[in-house]
């Protein structure tokens, strides 16, 4: 069986952006020609780190433009809008309550719960068919990086990361009890391995008869692929079911500026050409070992997209394979996501939700990514403006 797919499936715009309105276009046209000026995106940013820091109002000129560009809204209810308008169209939605980096135990308590809601969602809408959170939503980011760290605990923080693992064990339980899959987000090394231990044991758990949790592997990591064939080690002798989520990486710069400040080797890939090929290999070592595990391919990519899929069609699996799904960011990559599930393939958006000044950390890290990824920005922008066109011309 033979996929016959080639790049230029991505290139449709009509189905790409048919879910958007006219003025819908003119912001994304607004938002993606800011940050395709990188010294334009970086004085933008900076002024919102600095509003952040202040507690300066900023909802007014945040909340039209790149807020409405990459969030669903401020609650789940106000999501609802945007999980029907694309699922209309055969894309569906991971509700992400992208409120993260807490710092006192009722703002971790108040995150679990609002994480917890998001279930009940997911549970009763076929349009949600996963959940997902970050850790550091639930626990502090100094704590997290003494114990992947292996530090000996205070007595205090023995309490407190208790209290993590609580928080964690009742989401992922939550997820078994609803059958609704659960992603828990990566973040950056030097706490990536107390989350990677919380992972584990949960898969350990509740993962015997099919993949619920899911750990997410960057694969601009160097060790990237060697962390995602030791889970595979651990779920083949457990006799567990492995729930990955692949990605490149979102905090490139962070990971090299902390590496040269305190004088160890950075453990980022030297070049895009060194993360790509890491990528395309855990895409290809997942589909040999398909049998034990379900994929979440979270891809920007388009040749990597289409190496999923010519995997997909030489394996002999259906385009709608239950274990195996696409993922983008609502607000980018349009092209590939309408375009995919125009195919059949299993798609689905990450809606980020939240108060807006809340997820402002969230909506930085996506400016920064779109300036600093190669051809990203630009390749929207393209894209938007060209269905602009045919638009205006129709």
């Amino acid at each position: 069986m033979k996929n016959q797919n080639g790049p230029e499936i991505f290139d449709d715009t009509r189905k790409a952006f048919l879910h958007l309105s006219d003025a819908d276009i003119s912001r994304a046209n607004f938002v993606f020609s800011v940050v395709n000026h990188p010294w334009v995106s970086a004085i933008a940013t900076s002024l919102l780190k600095f509003a952040f820091v202040l507690r300066l109002p900023v909802g007014w000129i945040v909340k039209p433009t790149i807020f409405s560009q990459f969030c669903g809204g401020e609650t789940m209810q106000e999501s609802e809008k945007t999980i029907n308008k694309i699922g209309r169209f055969g894309v569906k939605t991971i509700l992400d309550y992208s409120v993260e980096g807490e710092q006192s135990e009722a703002g971790f308590d108040l995150t679990c719960r609002e994480v917890m809601k998001t279930f009940e969602v997911a549970a009763s809408n076929p349009q949600v068919p996963f959940c997902v959170f970050k850790v550091t939503g639930l626990a502090d980011a100094g704590l997290l990086e003494r114990v992947s760290a292996n530090a000996l605990l205070t007595p205090d923080e023995s309490v407190a990361f208790a209290k993590v693992k609580e928080r964690v064990e009742k989401i992922c339980r939550k997820a078994f009890e609803t059958n609704v899959p659960v992603l828990m987000d990566a973040e950056e090394t030097w706490i990536q391995d107390a989350i990677d231990a919380l992972a584990l044991e949960m898969m350990k758990k509740y993962n015997g008869k099919q993949a619920i949790v899911f750990n997410t592997f960057q694969m601009y990591r160097t060790v990237g692929l060697d962390r995602l064939k030791y889970f595979h080690q651990e779920a083949t002798s457990g006799q567990f079911y492995l729930g990955v989520k692949l990605v490149r990486g979102a905090y490139m710069e962070k990971e090299r500026k902390r590496a040269v400040e305190n004088g160890y080797q950075s453990p980022i890939q030297p070049d895009k050409q060194s993360t790509d090929q890491s990528f395309n290999q855990s895409v290809s070592f997942c589909l040999s070992n398909i049998q034990r595990m379900a994929v979440v391919c979270g891809s920007h990519n388009e040749d990597s997209t289409l190496l999923l899929m010519r995997l997909m069609a030489e394996g002999g699996l259906s385009n709608n394979d239950n274990r195996i799904w696409f993922s983008q960011l609502l607000g980018m990559s349009d092209n590939i996501s309408f375009n995919l599930a125009d195919l059949g393939y299993n798609v689905v958006k990450y809606v980020p939700f939240g108060p807006v000044r809340s997820v402002i950390p969230y909506l930085i890290r996506r400016a920064e990514e779109n300036t600093s990824v190669a051809g990203q920005s630009s390749r929207e922008l393209r894209l938007i403006r060209q269905e602009r066109s045919r638009r205006r011309s129709a």
